[in-house]
């Protein structure tokens, strides 16, 4: 039977941070998917931030 602090450990699959980033020949599409994730929420926060300044100049007029 493992302990608790044994059940709480995470066991890593890769034995290094190259292996990691690698993440086992599929990193390009990983990192990439992560990284359009990123773009597209930036987006539509930069997006939902000049419509509401639009809309704020509109009520003030």
């Amino acid at each position: 039977m493992r302990s608790a602090v044994e059940s709480l450990r995470m066991d890593w699959h890769w034995d290094s941070f190259a292996d990691f980033v690698a993440m086992g020949g599929y990193g390009l599409y990983v990192w990439g998917s992560y990284g359009m994730l990123v773009l597209v929420l930036g987006a539509e926060l930069w997006a939902l931030r000049v419509r509401r300044k639009a809309l704020a100049q509109e009520i003030d007029e």
